[in-house]
């Protein structure tokens, strides 16, 4: 499916109030739980969903800033701003993690006896269903509109939910066993598991801001389109590639014989132009003219 043209991107502002909606119901339900029970996994998890509604707060302006028109200092759009905030939620995950470690180790030092925790492994519940659903509402959002920013919040709130069933199976287990060190060790190793979530998101999120190229997949796309136009007495060289959230930016030298008159190369290349665009949505391709029987016409100093 093709990308939310950026007209229509201000719309994915509606995932962000509903993740805004998820993290303040989490943040009540699992507060009430950790007061039931006295859990350090538990509060652990409200700790985590906090975060999260930093993280829907960060995703709602940024996502907002994103869908604003191209204007004078800013002449290829906004779109950029969404890598902003997937590395933010990045850097909040790390936060949860240690806040998540600091209390766990605590409470390693410093046992403490659990209480109610029948209803407190309700409440819990009932929380984690709800950042499930929104969750994956939010990641199938992001991979149909393309959006880094709505992808990197589902999947913060993806972290939560493996958060809470951590920190439930670790319950469970202090509710069978009666050892109740294994609280806190659940806490830790839930806290290790949700960093590779944070670099996973860092990297995309740097990788975004140095403009990396096209993914090899996308590259194979524009080859083809390049290969039918080889047959049409066309070839081209010096592609580059760069891509801001949905938005995929290209320019290519267009050689073409040196006979032919303006009029026809540039109708050509405005063919070119539309197939790339239709074959990869949303982007802005700029095509340079050049005649290829000129030996200068394929200098180019960083052809890549």
């Amino acid at each position: 499916m093709k990308p939310a043209s950026p007209a229509h991107r201000s719309a994915l502002t509606r995932f962000a109030w509903l993740s805004i909606a998820a993290a303040l119901a989490t943040i009540a339900l699992k507060s009430i739980a950790y007061l039931l029970t006295g859990s350090v996994g538990l509060l652990s998890d409200a700790v985590e969903s906090l975060v999260n509604l930093v993280g829907a707060l960060v995703a709602l302006a940024m996502l907002t800033i994103a869908a604003r028109p191209p204007d004078d200092e800013h002449t290829f759009g906004h779109s950029k701003a969404e890598y902003f905030a997937s590395a933010i939620e990045g850097i909040l995950i790390f936060g949860a993690a240690t806040a998540i470690a600091y209390a766990a180790i605590n409470r390693l030092i410093n046992p403490h006896p659990l209480e109610q925790m029948g209803v407190g492994l309700l409440v819990s519940t009932v929380a984690s269903v709800i950042n499930l659903v929104v969750a994956r509402i939010l990641m199938k959002a992001g991979r149909q509109h393309e959006s880094i920013t709505l992808e990197a919040d589902g999947k913060h709130l993806m972290t939560d939910v493996w958060t809470s069933a951590g920190v439930i199976g670790g319950l469970v287990l202090v509710a069978l066993t009666g050892w109740t060190v294994l609280d806190p060790i659940v806490a830790l190793l839930v806290a290790a598991n949700i960093v590779w979530t944070a670099i996973d998101l860092l990297r995309r999120s740097v990788n975004g801001l140095m403009d990396a190229a096209l993914p090899e997949s996308e590259k194979e796309t524009i080859a083809a389109v390049m290969d039918k136009y080889r047959e049409k007495q066309v070839d081209f060289h010096a592609l580059r590639t760069r891509q801001a959230a949905s938005r995929r930016f290209l320019s290519v030298h267009m050689l073409v014989p040196g006979h032919w008159t303006v009029h026809d190369a540039h109708h050509i290349a405005e063919d070119f132009e539309c197939d790339l665009r239709f074959a990869l949505g949303d982007a802005i391709i700029h095509t340079h003219l050049e005649p290829i029987d000129d030996e200068i016409s394929m200098t180019d100093i960083n052809e890549g």
